[in-house]
């Protein structure tokens, strides 16, 4: 590993975010802060495509997107890649069976507006640990 080598990273995340701002300031925190490799999307569609086709150690996700809620994203990231981390941003606290579901799937639930430490701390802790749901490795339970 040599110091110019652009590649050195703590791992891989895919945010999936349509407010232009609220991703500016994810992506900026954690590439230039937290030193992780980061793909923005703002469309879902995408982002269930990118998930399929390539290794990503962890997504960040919007829970309020036009197209496909991240709820929606969520069920669809666990048929794809159900070991996958994924950590669901909203500015909105979830209530009823989207709060359950959340709880029941998604890996962390992070509320806007983000907290610097916390967006770094909770990043790196999906990446370090994975999923933290036993159906993540495949056995079922």
């Amino acid at each position: 590993m040599s110091a110019n080598s652009p590649e050195v990273t703590r791992g891989r995340i895919l945010v999936v975010e349509d407010d232009p701002e609220a991703a500016l300031f994810a992506v900026h925190v954690l590439t230039k802060r937290a030193q992780f490799d980061v793909t923005h999307t703002a469309d879902p569609a995408v982002a269930l495509r990118l998930a399929a086709d390539a290794h990503w150690d962890l997504v960040l996700t919007d829970l309020e997107m036009p197209g496909m809620t991240g709820l929606e994203l969520l069920h669809a990231l666990r048929q794809v890649a159900p070991a996958l981390p994924v950590a669901v941003v909203t500015a909105h606290a979830p209530m009823g069976m989207t709060h359950a579901a959340l709880l029941s799937e998604a890996d962390a639930y992070l509320s806007k507006p983000l907290r610097i430490d916390q967006l770094i701390s909770t990043a790196t802790d999906l990446i370090r640990n994975g999923r933290k749901t036993p159906t993540a490795r495949g056995d079922g339970g």
